[in-house]
């Protein structure tokens, strides 16, 4: 009854905090790309919150962070370029013991297929560098290449996000961090289905089974008003995973200039099918 109430407990803040607003490390942003991207002019923002309700507590390096009990987050701000490049900023952070820690910044730029959310066989790249801060990382400067590929019918998409991750300086490493998404279609705006995430270790000299990360998660993407949402429950398979942890990601997209806002699409990454999307796939 405690996880559950912990469980309902962390999916509120993550409302209220919108409206108002393992060796594992705090995760920031849990989520799989699937090449979608806002319009050409469109500004689009999303919150990420995840919460480790049951984690790692030994923190990954001296003066690190422990993930257990942490709520980490952080605001991502897009915009459009063309209809096959997007540019983004993130504001990672993490709170623990009632303390906020910020993680300074993240740049971001995705190229992907065009109108990626209208075709059965899609794909993507994503570069994004960051600036990261000691009890976050014992490297200032990192880099991630995540790239996209998936398929989609009428019902289901499968994407896979191949993620290596790059950390300069002193404690250069290079891990190996893939990512998967299936999900089914109930309905215009409800969705179900699985996600995978991992980090496998140093490329080249992989970690031990059980001291790899490896989690699934069950997860859910629906309309709230405005808002997409997607809505996940992860379970860590390994020793060095989160045990119990539990992932929202809240986004709006602001009215394209110069159109209508009832055929404001939404933006991409949250919800594996936009509107338009959707209309294209019925049989």
């Amino acid at each position: 009854m405690k996880l559950i109430r912990s469980t309902i407990a962390v999916a509120s803040l993550a409302g209220v905090m919108v409206l108002l607003a393992s060796n594992a490390h705090a995760t920031d942003e849990i989520q799989v790309y699937n090449a979608g991207i806002a319009e050409i002019g469109q500004f689009t923002i999303q919150q990420h919150l995840n919460y480790v309700a049951l984690g790692q507590k030994n923190p990954p390096f001296p003066g690190g962070l422990a993930s257990n009990h942490s709520l980490n987050g952080t605001p991502e701000f897009a915009y459009g370029v063309t209809d096959w490049w997007e540019v983004g900023l993130y504001l990672p952070f993490s709170i623990q013991d009632e303390r906020f820690y910020s993680d300074a910044f993240k740049l971001r730029t995705l190229f992907v297929s065009p109108h990626a959310e209208q075709r059965n066989f899609f794909y993507g790249v994503n570069f994004e560098f960051s600036n990261e801060t000691p009890p976050f990382s014992q490297s200032r400067f990192s880099m991630e290449i995540r790239p996209i590929i998936g398929v989609r019918n009428s019902d289901y998409e499968f994407i896979v996000n191949p993620i290596v991750d790059i950390h300069f300086g002193r404690f250069a490493e290079q891990h190996f961090t893939p990512a998967a998404r299936i999900a089914r279609k109930f309905g215009d705006d409800l969705f179900a289905g699985f996600e995978y995430y991992s980090d496998l270790g140093q490329i080249g000299h992989f970690d031990r089974f059980s001291d790899q990360q490896h989690t699934l998660f069950a997860v859910t993407d629906f309309k709230a008003g405005v808002f997409d949402v997607n809505f996940g429950v992860g379970y860590g398979l390994t020793p060095a995973s989160d045990r119990f942890v539990v992932k929202t990601i809240i986004g709006y997209a602001f009215p394209v200039p110069g159109q209508k806002p009832d055929t404001r699409m939404s933006s991409g990454p949250v919800n594996p099918f936009t509107h338009a999307a959707a209309r294209a796939f019925q049989p």
